[in-house]
């Protein structure tokens, strides 16, 4: 699909905004209730659902449950199985720490474990970021691996990076997190033997790791997920032609947004001030991804209530993107994430695309999972999401004679 793009793209002067509401999709708490979407009040989306056309994305593939490193690359219209980009890289790009050809970059999670050593809360009660920075503080000073450089960064709330840079390091080796409490943390496994040295020093890693942070509370153990060298990726601009920017708060979706080459703008740290950067940038590039992190936050959370409260949150916003008359918005999100499973699932996505020159109106005039289920654009793969961006904002040339 990307040497087709290649061929027909051409250049003119159209604007695509692509907004992610992370984890989007949901479910009904009760049997033939309304999912967080369809009970959210959305005005301005329902407005954008009767004006254009809707349906329901796939973000992998029918059954599987994607990460949001899988579930963003999808949209932005890279095959995530052909393109499988561990998490710690993205992680690490967002917060602008290097990725060279002798490191393996990882995303650690504080967490907190019993006496037993069984996880009882794999967010550590999401700690502040200043807690993070003063237990990344700890490690930093106690951590001591002989034969490779160990680097410990601080990210936000929870999570942190770790770098290991040395001869001879894969990247196949399994995440430490159980990804359920009651269970105790895994063993980084090494998946080839080109990944043996890097699963042994993670051990160590974690070892020293647990005894520093003992008498920690709550976060007093962490885990190590998404084992990554860096990828060979082409950028946005190469296949598709467009100046592509990014307006993320989280750092591993503006590392998603370096990954394929998009320049990072300053996003504030509120919705509002997301849409400002986006208003303050509108004259600078084609194409603008915006993410919203809270629909996810508050789904893995498992808070229905707070769920619906950010999706219309959100719905408030949308006038100020309207508002500058873009050619082409598309409205979905990552993955669905809902607060009766509090995980990410295998759901399809709810998926909006206005486009008032060139849209094909379907019946459909709200926005949430069933009107979507019966909208025109029916259930399609995240990653012809962009094509048809690009067809509707006049950027694809006939194919064929």
């Amino acid at each position: 699909m990307h040497d087709l793009i290649r061929q027909l793209r051409e250049d003119n002067k159209t604007k695509i905004v692509m907004l992610v509401a992370d984890g989007l999709g949901g479910l009904p708490i009760e049997p033939g209730g309304p999912t967080e979407l369809e009970a959210a009040k959305t005005p301005n989306l329902d407005k954008l659902a009767a004006e254009g056309t809707v349906g329901l994305s796939i973000p992998v593939a029918p059954g599987i449950a994607p990460g949001s490193g899988p579930g963003h690359l999808g949209l932005f219209g890279y095959d995530p199985l052909v393109h499988d980009i561990g998490r710690g890289v993205l992680e690490a790009l967002g917060i602008g720490v290097e990725v060279g050809p002798y490191d393996v970059a990882i995303r650690g999670n504080f967490c907190t474990i019993d006496g037993d050593g069984i996880v009882t809360d794999r967010r550590a009660g999401r700690i502040p970021t200043e807690t993070c920075v003063k237990l990344v503080e700890l490690l930093r000073a106690g951590v001591k691996i002989e034969g490779v450089e160990t680097l410990i960064e601080a990210v936000r709330e929870y999570r942190m990076v770790i770098r290991f840079r040395g001869e001879g390091l894969g990247d196949d080796v399994a995440d430490t997190d159980p990804l359920s409490t009651g269970l105790h943390t895994l063993q980084p496994k090494a998946g080839s033997a080109g990944s043996e040295k890097t699963a042994r020093i993670a051990a160590e890693f974690l070892r020293q790791a647990k005894e520093i942070l003992k008498d920690q509370t709550p976060a007093n153990f962490l885990m190590m997920r998404g084992f990554a060298k860096f990828p060979n990726i082409a950028t946005m601009e190469e296949v598709y032609g467009l100046r592509s920017a990014a307006i993320a708060v989280y750092p591993m979706y503006r590392g998603l947004a370096k990954l394929v080459g998009m320049t990072v703008v300053e996003p504030g740290n509120t919705v509002a001030d997301q849409m400002d950067a986006l208003k303050a940038n509108w004259d600078k590039f084609d194409f603008f991804f915006i993410h919203y992190k809270y629909t996810d936050s508050t789904g893995e959370d498992g808070n229905f209530a707070k769920k619906v409260e950010m999706i219309e949150a959100l719905d408030v916003e949308i006038p100020k993107i309207t508002a500058l008359k873009p050619d082409v918005l598309i409205v979905t999100g990552d993955h669905s994430t809902p607060s009766r499973m509090k995980s990410h699932s295998f759901h399809p996505v709810p998926l909006l695309i206005s486009a008032p020159a060139t849209v094909r109106p379907d019946f459909v005039t709200t926005f949430g999972e069933r009107p979507c289920l019966a909208g025109g654009l029916g259930q399609i793969l995240a990653k012809t999401i962009m094509p048809l961006a690009m067809a509707h904002a006049g950027r694809l040339q006939k194919f064929g004679a």
